[in-house]
């Protein structure tokens, strides 16, 4: 029989069986959520889906948003939404609460958004900016490896020793 074994869950799936083994959804994640967080949520989401083509998920306890990869996601919370943004920069505003560098070329943002009014510039400014982060950012070349002055060192004490 073809098919595959899921990498999530390993169950076995024949080619050509739907299978879903994620349990979590939006809906889910955003149940019990305040009036004032949902109306936040929906401006959240609304505002990034104007941005253009991307996929918008579940998964596990956030919700991503992706174009070649997650350039942000929202983790609900009781209180507050979590908006973590992926940019090329740690944002120095009152909005963010702490930056987590993530690789050499991206930095994590951290909000904590309350209310719907609050998903306006410059958040979404910086949403915008992480949206169009992937048409812009390249990998760093490696740096070459220099040649190590300790080897050269050995190589001569070793050549002294022999001499004598």
């Amino acid at each position: 029989m073809t098919g595959r074994e899921c990498y999530h869950c390993k169950q076995w799936i024949a080619d050509g069986e739907a299978h879903d083994c994620w349990t979590t959804t939006e809906a889910a994640l955003t149940a019990d959520l305040s009036d004032e967080l949902k109306d936040a949520w929906e401006r959240l989401r609304e505002t990034a889906a104007d941005f253009g083509d991307q996929r918008i998920y579940a998964s596990g306890s956030a919700i991503m948003f992706s174009r070649k990869s997650c350039y942000f996601f929202v983790r609900p919370r009781r209180s507050h939404l979590q908006v973590c943004v992926f940019l090329g920069r740690a944002v120095k505003a009152p909005q963010v609460r702490r930056v987590e560098r993530k690789s050499t070329s991206k930095a994590v943002n951290i909000i904590h958004i309350t209310h719907r009014d609050e998903v306006e510039a410059p958040l979404v400014d910086w949403l915008r900016e992480a949206y169009d982060l992937q048409d812009t950012v390249r990998p760093k070349p490696r740096a070459r490896a220099r040649p190590s002055s300790r080897g050269d060192t050995t190589r001569t004490a070793s050549r002294s020793r022999t001499a004598r």
